[in-house]
């Protein structure tokens, strides 16, 4: 018998992006699919699935008090209404407003299986502020009395137990996992130019201070090395950054088909400065046979067998990341290959999206 299942979500990409095979097979197995969402004309991708679209006015970013305040009271309207048997959320605002409904603690309201995925804690433990601090406290009131959490790296979840924001209902999976089909192994391109791509917000937190530099230095030495950037601008002052840059680098922008910009270059580089839950931009590239360069935060050392797979540096320090661009230029074209072949080797057996959507899967059938 088919079960009611409701995601929490505050962008149509998120889910596209890296839910999407599981939503196609709860689908197909006969499921009924509520899709929490902000107003988009991609959402008529999951309509078209047979997926029902509750249109939902969430912030991505930011605190506002009011604002939040709305969704909190909508929530509380919307998750009754669906009456689902499980739920799944993801980023902190899903994750903390939908388990402060479906908790059950406040005993107007049912009590929800609820699944909150920890998909990265993004800066807020490397800062200590107040908007720092209330993002714990809503996390300690509301995600610790929730069904399950799924946490994608270690790290994250020894903060959260430390912390006392989840009690012993948490589990470990092996990121968001990445389709091996879709990012299947690609030969590297030929020829004397070795092309590095940074992908991902273009924000200071992502490392992009550390990568316009490090392509700057690596380029004055080197000509053959190229270097791109792909990904949307989160903070404006960085359009002014790359700029000044001039010709050291080639701002692509967003691309809803990163696998063509991946097919171009031999090694993706991602030196965030931490709050990474397990890069899917490091495990597409892996799974494409990519090198791939990344500063040792948690998330980044699970993908990244240094040396092997690719290269680890010390996070925020430019001199730390040339080196390591340094090793890959000095690799022959053979090692580079090898290289790609143990990142896709490593990809298909420990983080294939497959096994993600069967773990998801059998939550639902004990729903």
């Amino acid at each position: 018998m088919g079960k009611r299942i409701l995601f929490l979500a505050q962008h149509f990409v998120t889910l596209y992006s890296f839910r999407r095979e599981l939503i196609e097979k709860l689908v197909a197995e006969g499921h009924e699919v509520y899709l929490s969402l902000p107003e988009s004309e991609d959402n008529v991708f999951f309509e078209k699935m047979g997926c029902k679209i509750v249109l939902t006015d969430i912030e991505r970013r930011g605190v506002n008090p009011l604002n939040d305040l709305k969704l909190i009271k909508f929530y509380k309207k919307m998750i009754p209404e669906v009456d689902p048997d499980i739920v799944f959320s993801y980023t902190i605002k899903p994750n903390v407003y939908g388990a402060m409904v479906t908790s059950g603690r406040n005993k107007k309201h049912k009590k929800y299986n609820q699944i909150c995925n920890v998909t990265g804690t993004g800066g807020m433990f490397l800062r200590n502020n107040f908007v720092t601090a209330i993002c714990k406290l809503l996390y300690g009131v509301s995600v610790k009395n929730c069904y399950k959490v799924f946490f994608q790296n270690t790290s994250d979840r020894d903060a959260f137990i430390k912390k006392k924001m989840v009690k012993d209902n948490w589990e470990m999976i092996p990121g968001s996992g990445v389709n091996i089909e879709q990012f299947s192994y690609m030969p590297l391109p030929e020829g004397d130019d070795i092309n590095f791509i940074f992908i991902g917000r273009v924000m200071k937190l992502k490392g992009i201070d550390e990568f316009l530099e490090a392509a700057r230095l690596t380029k004055e030495k080197h000509p053959n090395a190229h270097f791109y950037i792909a990904g949307f601008v989160e903070e404006p002052a960085c359009e002014k950054k790359i700029a000044a840059y001039g010709d050291a680098v080639v701002f692509i922008g967003y691309v809803k088909n990163i696998v063509e910009e991946i097919k171009k270059c031999h090694c993706t580089i991602l030196p965030s400065h931490g709050g990474e839950g397990v890069p899917n931009v490091l495990l597409e590239s892996a799974a494409m046979g990519r090198i791939c360069i990344g500063s040792k935060i948690p998330g980044t050392e699970d993908v990244i067998d240094d040396g092997v797979t690719g290269y680890l540096f010390e996070k925020e320090s430019v001199d730390s990341l040339l080196a390591a661009i340094e090793k890959v230029l000095a690799l022959t074209p053979e090692q580079r290959k090898e290289m790609g072949m143990a990142g896709r080797t490593k990809v298909e057996t420990t983080f294939n999206r497959e096994i993600v959507v069967r773990k998801y899967v059998d939550e639902v059938m004990k729903a």
